[in-house]
């Protein structure tokens, strides 16, 4: 049996993203200035983000308009393919049907730049001249570096030092876009050199390339950070991939029971989910909604809901969330996009109001399902994505215990051609799974900052 693609064309990417915040039935808490302890001012974040983008953050609108220039440009790989694994299927030998929306047809080679291009275009139009930002497995700093490259903007990428060395293949496309890579911690920044002179041998984290990526876009009125996950502005931006999936299995005549996300800061999470969520939310049909992170780096499922930075060096402001305190440094699993200490504010509080649930894989249950899925399918995946192959696998399985007929959808966020050292690290027998210690992530949390 052959494996069908649904296909919309040009006219049908959407002209709108959808902000869930119009329709959770508690709001997402604002983020507050430590200083004061109150709700964080526009003005000051200004001298961090662009104008343009921090009014989307902070909008309660449904739907917000995809600029035109920003639409041209994703034509380019818009609408991504929606698959029916129907040979995965077969071999799992599971009465449940498989979707996977595959985001590694953008240049980038995930969705990551669903949020680039937005938000270069965003900063061009405020007049910034250069960005800065961090990156964890290198997607977010491949897609700024390209999308940056489009609009003219210099880009200035911390990459955490572990995917640095693991990736030498994703600096070397970023500085083919233009973008100049500097791994982190690096002796470029105060915090950088504030982390190496404790120790000189860090593995990084994305915590500290963040306060990396701050400290120097603060330096410079006319330079700017872009943050690729955990924000609402960029979660916003990825609702395109649930809102194509909504009209790409609407052809198929199908509705999901189950939607899966990898998570790590969010932003593919929120991106296939919120749009379903949101659908039930005004009274449509009800969804079975699964987050699944790394047991490396377990925030949702091992975190508290609590007001923490987002940063190492504690430069951003606080927000709520489920985390294991900025202090928090994972170990070097290969999953990088996935190695941060928080969950996106709006994710949290989709959790804590009892909207998803979350589970964690262990490193070689991911390899193990991700090898499997490319030999079925024919795509290798980004170990990130591969989080959610799991985890969809897991439910088949059970399908095929049970006999339940179920629709499952799976975020498919990224292709795995630059993560080839994992894949043969895998076969070599030289990776291990990593279950978090509970006293270590205690140890954190204990330095959460007291605000409420």
């Amino acid at each position: 049996m052959s494996q069908h693609k649904y296909i919309l064309d040009e006219a049908s990417i959407p002209t709108h993203w959808y902000n869930i915040e119009a329709d959770l039935p508690e709001r997402t808490p604002p983020p507050l200035d430590y200083t004061t302890g109150k709700p964080m001012e526009a003005a000051k974040l200004e001298t961090i983000f662009a104008k343009t983008l921090l009014e989307q953050e902070m909008s309660a609108e449904r739907y917000i308009e995809i600029p035109e220039p920003v639409r041209e440009i994703m034509c380019q790989y818009r609408p991504s393919p929606l698959y029916r694994a129907l040979r995965l299927e077969k071999e799992l030998g599971t009465p449940a049907k498989i979707y996977y929306k595959f985001e590694g047809v953008s240049p980038s080679g995930s969705h990551k730049t669903n949020s680039a291009i937005a938000q270069a275009f965003e900063n061009k139009r405020c007049g910034t001249k250069k960005v800065t930002t961090e990156t964890g497995a290198g997607q977010w700093g491949t897609a700024l570096s390209h999308a940056c490259n489009i609009f003219g903007l210099e880009c200035v990428v911390y990459m955490v030092r572990c995917s640095f060395d693991q990736k030498p293949y994703r600096k070397a496309i970023m500085e083919i876009f233009g973008g100049k890579t500097i791994p982190s911690p690096s002796p470029f920044t105060e915090a950088g050199r504030a982390i190496l002179a404790k120790d000189p041998d860090c593995r990084g984290s994305l915590g500290i390339a963040i306060s990396e990526a701050v400290e120097d876009a603060v330096k410079d009125p006319q330079t700017k950070y872009c943050l690729g996950s955990v924000l609402n502005h960029v979660l916003l931006h990825q609702s395109i991939i649930g809102l194509e999936a909504l009209k790409q299995l609407e052809m198929a005549n199908d509705y999901p029971d189950i939607i899966i996300g990898a998570c790590g800061g969010g932003s593919n999470f929120a991106g296939i989910a919120f749009p379903f969520i949101g659908e039930m939310l005004r009274g449509g049909k009800k969804v079975d909604v699964l987050g699944v992170e790394p047991a490396a780096c377990p925030s949702l499922t091992k975190g508290k809901y609590a007001y923490d930075f987002g940063d190492v060096a504690r430069q951003t402001p606080l927000i709520k969330m489920y985390t294991l305190g900025s202090s928090f440094i994972p170990p070097a699993v290969h999953a990088g996009g996935l190695r941060y200490h928080g969950m996106a504010p709006q994710i949290s509080n989709v959790a804590r109001q009892g909207l998803m649930r979350a589970r964690t894989v262990q490193q070689l249950d991911v390899f193990r399902d991700a090898i499997q899925f490319a030999r079925a399918e024919g795509i290798t995946p980004a170990p990130e994505s591969s989080h959610a192959i799991s985890a969809a696998m897991d439910e088949a399985r059970r399908c095929r215990e049970t006999g339940e007929s179920k629709t499952i959808l799976f975020n498919l966020s990224g292709h795995g051609h630059l993560d080839m050292t994992a894949y043969l690290e895998y076969f070599a027998g030289n990776l291990s799974n990593y279950e978090y210690p509970e006293n270590e992530i205690a140890m954190a949390l204990s330095c959460l900052p007291v605000c409420e």
